[in-house]
This record gives C-alpha cells, structure tokens and sequence, in this order.
C-alpha cells in the first residue's frame, strides 16, 4: 500500500523522537561513506547490523559473505519496512540490543557530521530557527545556545547548553533531554561553529525578536536593524566576544539597596568570571607586536 512505502526512514524516525530535536539528520550519503566511519566498529557492539538498521538495509543471511551495508540495499517491491523484517529474522532480545547498538553508532556519526560541512550548516539552520532554545541566563537577553557534550567519549555525561554570550554551559530546560548522551554532540561542535560563522549575531535579542527566521538577516540578526559592527579582534568581531559579560551584565547582591561586598560572609563570590575588559583593544594580541 501506500502507506507502506511512504514510512519514514530509520534516520527520520530517530530524530523525530521526542527529546531528540537537538539531532540533525544525517545523510545516508555521510554513513555510506567508510572514511567518516573510520574507528567505530571496535566502539559499537553488532557493528554491521547497527549500521544495516540505520540505513534500513535488509539483514543479510548469515551463510551470505560478508560486505558493506551500502553493498546490500534491498529493492524490496512490497514496501516492507527493515525494521519489521529484522523483527522477525531475529529474536527480540537481539532486536533490542541492534537497536541499541543503532542508536550509539548514530549517535557518534552525528557527532562527526554536525562538524563536516555540510552538518554545520544544518545546524546553523536550526540554530537560526531557535531549535536548540534560548540561555536561561538573564543578563544574555535570551542568546541563542548551542548543545555540546563534556566529552567526546559515550555515557560520561548528558548534553548541555552552551551559550556564547556568557561563555558558560547549562543544564537543559526540560528533562526530556536529560537522557541524550552529551558525545553525541562531541566537545568541537559549539567552537568551530562559531569560528565558522564569524559575522553571526549571538548577542541576545529577546524571544519576541527570534521566534521566526523570515525575520533574520543573514548573520542571525534583526533584518533592517542598523549595522553596528566593531572592527574584528584577533579575527572575531568585537560585538561577539562574550556580549553577555562585562560591566553592567552581572547580578549585584543587595540589601535595602546597598551593595553587599564581596568579602561579606554571605556576599558574591568569583564575580571576575564575568568580567572583561572596557576596552575590548585590550585583547587585541596583533596590537601587541
């Protein structure tokens, strides 16, 4: 029927599951290619049924000889989906662990596609479209984030925000992201972004501002808004270093309107983390010589 063969692909599905907005999809052109594969399959158990699983490739005999998945593509004419003929080619224990093994390996070749470059600009697509949401922070005036892992290793820690605004990380609003291992995203992704797309607007805007891309130029910002571009600092303009730090961004304990000084028992403490300086000339490393 149909219905049968317009069933979305194993890729679409997976990143179409709730708490998987922060995933691009990748193409099958990106995992058919072996070099962007290079090291995984002494990482991901069931290697070669996890990558059948994810290119939906039906699963071969075990008496066939081994070969790429790309090598074994069916052309099935009923439509069936691979993931119902592997339900039944294989006990459901074996099916959970595929799927598993799937999700992994996913997981790791996303982390290298969302640095390649045609990734990247999938994710500028969906950074310029609020997908990956706003900094918590209130001095950032809502900046767009972008996720980020602690380590580039599986199963050490959950994905964070990143926020090149303040420069800082944070814990994602809703915790149905809270179960999305932080490697999938890798340690790289957020900084070569940025080095990337040099001339992109990260200050913040306010939601109202952001909430549709038809309205952004092509560096993030308000279309018509008036172009008040610093000269670059050692290669980055000075409206994007850190627009979220520095005099006047920074909460000021009170009491009865009185300043509470930092030496106090119960006063700020670390407020030079946000600091920088006035005079942003003062980073300029090429002044110096």
């Amino acid at each position: 029927s149909a219905s049968m063969e317009e069933e979305e692909s194993w890729i679409a599905s997976f990143c179409n599951v709730v708490g998987h907005e922060y995933f691009a999809e990748v193409t099958e052109d990106f995992i058919e290619d072996d070099f962007n594969l290079t090291g995984l399959g002494a990482v991901v158990p069931m290697y070669k049924e996890a990558l059948e699983m994810i290119l939906d490739v039906e699963p071969e005999d075990d008496s066939d000889s081994p070969g790429s998945a790309s090598e074994s593509l069916s052309d099935n004419p009923t439509g069936t989906s691979y993931r119902r003929q592997r339900g039944h080619a294989r006990t459901a224990s074996d099916y959970s662990m595929i799927e598993t093994s799937s999700e992994l390996l996913y997981g790791l070749i996303h982390q290298r596609f969302i640095t390649s470059r045609q990734g990247i600009q999938v994710m500028y697509d969906k950074y310029l479209s609020n997908h990956f949401g706003f900094c918590p922070r209130v001095n950032c005036t809502s900046a767009r984030v972008l996720p980020c892992g602690y380590s580039d290793t599986p199963g050490t820690e959950t994905v964070k925000l990143f926020c090149p605004s303040c420069c800082d990380i944070y814990v994602p609003p809703n915790s149905r992201f809270q179960a999305v291992d932080g490697a999938y995203f890798g340690t790289t992704f957020p900084t070569l972004f940025l080095m990337t797309f040099p001339e992109l607007d990260i200050s913040g805007n306010g939601r109202k501002d952001v909430t549709a891309s038809s309205a952004l130029n092509s560096q993030g910002g308000r279309k018509g808004a008036a172009n008040n571009t610093l000269p670059p600092i050692n290669g980055v303009p000075a409206n994007n270093i850190a627009p979220g730090l520095g005099k006047g961004k920074k909460y000021e304990m009170r009491i009865y309107g009185f300043r509470v000084n930092e030496r106090a028992r119960s006063g700020p403490r670390m407020g030079w983390l946000r600091d920088k300086p006035e005079d942003l000339a003062d980073l300029d490393e090429w002044a110096r010589f």
